[in-house]
């Protein structure tokens, strides 16, 4: 004869078997979701670029397991990134252990056995950190930019615009003085017809846009001249 103790235990055991075959179901759909979304979605360790878990996309993109990803560790990234690429990884990864709290780029990689390098746009953010707040684990996602094939012209404003957006950053390094002499140099102005718009000698003028230079990262003034132009001035 059954006890209200027993009844009362079945019924637990029967309410957790429902959960946990309801667990199991939306596990399956989340694994499938993941697995088919079309881009390469994966968790690394960031102290050593160790690959913990990628969606079925990566490895079929990449033509390398989950597990030979994990056991080659950063030599991963090397065999499918592009070598002038490859520096992305580490500044990406040290980014992250001065607690940044995004990265996003733009990269080539290749798949397995093959010769011919595909475009990849992605973002990486902390994950998991330690006791410390130091991140651990990093979640990326990237999506190759073929995919884009049906707009190409927005692909296109929208790669200019990031560019353009960059440079502003650059130039935004720069002081009040220094982006008035950049303004005179863009319109032709030599150093002498800045130094005497300016009511500054012409030695002043030289060290300023010598600075300007290493600011922008620029060996000369053709290069200056260029940039400034992709940020509007004129």
């Amino acid at each position: 004869m059954l006890t209200d103790s027993d009844m009362g235990h079945d019924y637990s055991l029967n309410a957790l078997q429902k959960e946990n075959e309801l667990l199991k179901t939306r596990i399956q759909s989340l694994e499938g979701i993941l697995n088919n979304v079309p881009a390469m979605l994966y968790t690394h360790q960031n102290s050593t670029k160790t690959v913990n878990w990628c969606n079925r996309y990566m490895e079929d993109v990449t033509g390398y397991t989950m597990a030979e990803m994990n056991n080659m560790g950063l030599d991963f990234f090397k065999d499918i990134m592009h070598p002038d690429d490859f520096d992305l990884a580490v500044i990406a990864q040290q980014s992250f252990k001065e607690n940044k709290n995004v990265f996003g780029g733009v990269l080539r990689f290749r798949k397995r056995g093959t010769d011919n390098w595909c475009w990849l746009a992605g973002i990486a953010i902390p994950y998991t950190r330690d006791e410390q707040g130091n991140v651990n684990e990093v979640i990326c996602a990237f999506v190759d930019m073929t995919m884009a094939m049906d707009t190409n012209d927005q692909l296109t404003e929208a790669m200019l615009d990031v560019m353009r957006r960059k440079h502003e950053d650059v130039i935004s390094k720069l002081t009040p003085r220094e982006k008035e002499i950049l303004k005179l140099s863009v319109k032709g102005l030599n150093n002498k017809e800045i130094a005497a718009a300016l009511n500054l000698s012409r030695y002043t003028i030289e060290t300023h846009r010598k600075n300007i230079r290493i600011k922008l990262k620029v060996r000369n003034t053709t290069e200056l001249i260029a940039l400034a132009r992709k940020v509007g001035y004129q």
